[in-house]
């Protein structure tokens, strides 16, 4: 094992065991490099290297400090790494997305507020019966995002939020070019809202399945 992997491995072992907390500020780098018989310098790569992934958070003139852990600030790694996709690999994207999407929805069936889904409705209004490519997809994230974090599952959130940059650019893709697309879009959006409403948890799993296979059969035909 290189010695910058020791460190690491060294340091989450102390987090993972609870030696560690969130929000603990770790000892001065000459007092922990001793304890855990580290060079000061492969220490010091390790703390870099867990800042990165927000598990450390370096604070000038203050410390390191063990971050929340809170998932969506873990999983912004995730986020980061997702950016640098292939174009032929967002098919296995939008699978992960039709596996994870319709669950959360289920979820928020019986959780999601009467005026949240007011508040669906009425941007799906705003929007009118022609919006633009560019305005139903930012719609069509906000939708979704408003959903999944009416699962009450912040992993899943973050999850998803995680995967949403290759599986937009496929959904603006399919509006630029499939004819139907936005009256499509529309409508499984108001059929989703419908299933909310009736606390149908299994119809809008359902309409969600149906409205990510949508655009991940579109783009199987068009690759």
């Amino acid at each position: 094992m290189a010695v910058t992997d020791e460190a690491i491995e060294k340091i989450k072992g102390m987090i993972v065991s609870g030696a560690l907390r969130p929000g603990d500020r770790l000892p001065k780098e000459s007092e922990l490099a001793a304890e855990l018989g580290l060079s000061r310098n492969s220490l010091r790569e390790a703390v870099r290297a867990l800042s990165l992934i927000r598990i450390l958070d370096v604070r000038q003139g203050d410390g390191t400090y063990v971050t929340s852990l809170d998932p969506q600030l873990l999983l912004e790694a995730m986020s980061f790494v997702v950016d640098f996709h292939r174009d032929d690999t967002v098919l296995e994207f939008l699978a992960v997305r039709r596996i994870l999407e319709p669950a959360a929805t289920a979820m928020a069936a019986g959780r999601i507020t009467a005026g949240e889904l007011d508040a669906l409705e009425a941007q799906l209004a705003a929007l009118g019966p022609a919006p633009s490519v560019e305005d139903l997809v930012a719609c069509d994230l906000e939708f979704h995002r408003a959903i999944v974090s009416a699962s009450g599952n912040s992993v899943l959130c973050s999850l998803l939020e995680g995967l949403s940059g290759p599986t937009t650019r496929a959904r603006i893709w399919r509006g630029l070019t499939q004819k139907d697309a936005v009256a499509r879009t529309l409508t499984e959006h108001r059929a989703i809202i419908g299933a909310l409403r009736e606390r149908d948890a299994e119809a809008a799993r359902a309409w969600a399945t149906v409205h990510i296979a949508s655009v991940e059969q579109w783009l199987r035909t068009s690759l």
